[in-house]
């Protein structure tokens, strides 16, 4: 008797899908079992799908493509549909696939199988159902959804383990679970869960060529299912005895596996029976494929972290030792996107002089190679100063550094390739040279914001500065030089545009907000911390990336839009917080400096914005207004009269409520203001006639090359006057 007799007298058909043609052969029984005609025949792939139920089609379709994964057979329930859309019969097909590579070369798989009638349970009756039923579909695709939510939410290596731990399989829960991983020519657990401590030790290290179910996988790239002891036993017998002591019946090793490449194996081990039907494997296997993606991710993200970790601790340098009768705190606060490492940077260098200056700078961009450039650009500043040139000097020389490093990469490079990568970058940069015993500053500045001065008593002022371009843009450019003394008890702000701008804040709103937060940081006159500069560093940065911050003026944008440094530098001296002697009891005098060059008639402005600044807390809002006026008139007139610049010396003594205000404008000409009496239409003329309408008291003093013209005013308010 034939093969196709006994078949056909079983009600057994056969087929053979050939996928790389497209064309399904039958013989007479499998065609009568699709509802064809009983006759052999060759069909378009087309014609034989749409007699399958579109949802077992789905089916099919995943388990064929597990058994070719596998190397094993395809087994699956068929609903036969005919034209009408009506179920006529429920067949079980049963067929392994056969790999074979088309004229063009290109790889792809044959099935060849049977199709066999089966008898489907009566309502009432106890048969057992199949496991693909609607229930058993719907709880595995949600069981997929949560874990692979799951998998690609965790951030670490870690994570992804205890992710993999806490998995529910619909119908079928591991008791024990390890990742092994692969290094070279070694297998070692990389996590495991379900197991004591110092149970993996037999498994930490072995070669890949191990008689062990994991090393297999590994090897060939292939899942092993061991449904029973006899199982695991009959094929790895060198192995069994450490797998028998954890008591577990059926073990699943399924290869890790990320672009085509093994990177590990997972193991999920039961203490109850589990046959591994074939949508059990295919649950397994779509968990393995999610799991090593996930590791993949986070084995990255690690890699990227600790490759900036390490790319920030080089180039962010710690501060120097301490100097005496200075305290000094920094902070550099990377932004959140990418790689946590941009282009703001800090630095402290100490000089031959005996001097030491501090550095602050921002190179454009957050990217590599903002970061590169800001390695190189410090490394160079740092020689420069070393050398004991002049800060204008080590600026000038740092902008020509600068403007040829990003012309040769941009000659070497190919614009084309990575035009963003070529562009010529520029960057901001402070630099400040410190005399710790006299506490002198000389302060050179490349397109980077002012210092900000914290004076004894609260009062915080931005400090203007004679500035040039941002470094890198014209090779060859000057940079004056401003001189200022930092008094003892006072403390000076350098910060980059990250601090003032984060949060939607321009540079007004921005430096309003650091301002009331320098201001609201008070000591303790009987409890003295000579910590309080690193309290007020984590200040300043929480006002920008904590909660405070969303309180404050500007839009809830994310809070790390870009990089932040900060160096704060404090005198000690009463009333700072930082020194251990005695406090003075008086109200210390508040003061302030600054020069209008004859070349920049716009500082008038800031002049007066100096002046308000200093009196934001004065009782008469007129008199401030007045000592605005007067000031602005004063300075505009050595700009105007004479040929020389103008120095400005304010300073407010006493106690609230009675304090006096003196005001000095100095010039280098000796001609002596007098009285006039401009005429209506006038534009000038006005300047001392102003001062005896609103001064409590004014003169001019010649001194030696030139001459200064001062003027007082005196609060008129009592203390308990003042809200």
């Amino acid at each position: 008797m034939r093969t196709e007799d006994v078949l056909a007298a079983i009600a057994t058909g056969l087929w053979r899908w050939d996928n790389a043609s497209g064309t399904v052969t039958l013989d007479s029984e499998a065609a009568r079992l699709l509802g064809l005609p009983a006759e052999p025949v060759d069909l378009p792939e087309v014609a034989v799908r749409s007699r399958f139920h579109p949802v077992d089609w789905n089916e099919i379709n995943g388990i064929v493509n597990l058994a070719v994964a596998e190397g094993t057979l395809a087994e699956a329930r068929l609903r036969i549909m005919d034209e009408d859309g009506r179920v006529l019969r429920t067949v079980r097909s049963r067929s392994k696939p056969l790999e074979n590579r088309t004229a063009d070369g290109r790889l792809d798989y044959e099935l060849i199988g049977t199709l066999q009638e089966i008898a489907e349970a009566q309502p009432g009756t106890t048969a057992v159902h199949t496991p693909i039923t609607g229930d058993w579909r719907r709880s595995r695709e949600a069981f997929l959804l949560d874990a692979g939510r799951a998998l690609a939410e965790a951030r670490s290596t870690a994570e992804v383990l205890r992710v993999a731990a806490s998995l529910s399989m619909p119908g079928f829960i591991p008791d024990g679970l390890a990742v092994f991983g692969v290094a070279g020519s070694r297998l070692s657990i990389i996590g495991h869960h379900g197991h004591d401590p110092g149970d993996e030790s037999p498994f930490a290290d072995m070669p890949v060529d191990t008689d062990y179910p994991a090393a297999e996988v590994v090897r060939t790239g292939r899942a092993i299912y061991l449904p029973s002891p006899e199982d695991y036993k009959r094929r790895f017998p060198a192995t069994w005895p450490l797998a028998q002591r954890f008591g577990r019946i059926s073990w699943a090793f399924l290869p890790l596996v990320v672009a085509g490449r093994t990177m590990g194996a997972w193991m999920a081990a039961f203490k109850h029976p589990v046959s591994f039907s074939p949508d059990e494997r295919s649950v397994l296997t779509t968990v393995a494929r999610m799991l090593a993606q996930a590791l993949q991710r986070a084995g990255i993200a690690e890699s990227e972290r600790e490759l900036t970790t390490g790319l920030q601790r080089s180039m962010m340098p710690q501060l120097g030792p301490e100097i005496p009768g200075m305290a000094i705190a920094a902070r550099y606060v990377p932004t959140g996107g990418g790689l946590q490492v941009g282009g703001d940077w800090y630095d402290m260098i100490p000089l031959p002089s005996g001097r030491f200056a501090l550095v602050i700078g921002d190179v454009q961009g957050h990217d590599v190679r903002a970061a590169g450039l800001m390695g190189q650009l410090r490394i160079a500043v740092r020689a420069y100063a070393s050398e004991g040139h002049r800060p204008d000097a080590v600026l000038s020389r740092a902008s020509r550094f600068l403007a040829g490093l990003c012309s040769s990469q941009e000659q070497e490079g190919d614009s084309k390739e990575d035009p963003d990568f070529q562009s010529p970058r520029f960057a901001t940069c402070l630099y400040v040279e410190c005399d710790p015993q006299t506490g002198q500053l000389e302060v050179a500045r490349a397109g980077h914001p002012d210092p900000a001065i914290r004076m004894t008593d609260g009062t915080v002022l931005m400090r203007p500065t004679a500035g040039g371009l941002p470094l890198g843009i014209v090779p060859d450019t000057d940079y004056p030089t401003t001189r200022f003394t930092l008094e003892p008890g006072e403390t000076m702000m350098l910060c980059t545009d990250g601090l003032i701008e984060t949060g939607g804040h321009d540079l007004d709103t921005g430096w309003a907000r650091l301002r009331a937060i320098l201001e609201s940081e008070t000591h303790d006159t009987q409890s003295l911390e000579p910590r309080h500069l690193e309290r007020m560093a984590d200040l300043l940065v929480q006002a920008v990336h904590g909660p405070s911050s969303h309180h404050t003026t500007g839009p809830l944008a994310d809070r790390r839009e870009d990089d932040i440094a900060v160096v704060l530098l404090c005198r000690e001296g009463a009333g700072c917080g930082c020194d251990t002697s005695l406090l003075h009891p008086g109200r210390p005098a508040r003061r302030t400096m600054l020069t209008v060059a004859q070349a920049e008639p716009e500082r008038v402005s800031g002049v007066r914005r100096q002046i308000r600044e200093l009196l934001h807390d004065w009782a008469d809002a007129e008199q401030v207004d007045s000592a605005v006026l007067m000031v602005s008139e004063m300075v505009t007139n050595v700009l105007v009269h004479t040929d020389g610049d103008a120095l400005l010396m304010a300073e407010a003594v006493g106690e609230l409520g009675a304090r006096r205000l003196r005001i000095e404008v100095a010039d280098a000409s000796d001609e002596l203001p007098h009285k006039r009496h401009p005429g209506e239409m006038a534009s000038s003329g006005r300047g001392v006639l102003l001062l005896e309408m609103l001064a409590d008291d004014w003169g001019v003093d010649p001194r030696g090359e030139g001459k200064s013209t001062w003027f007082e005013l005196h609060e008129r308010s009592e203390p308990d006057q003042l809200s």
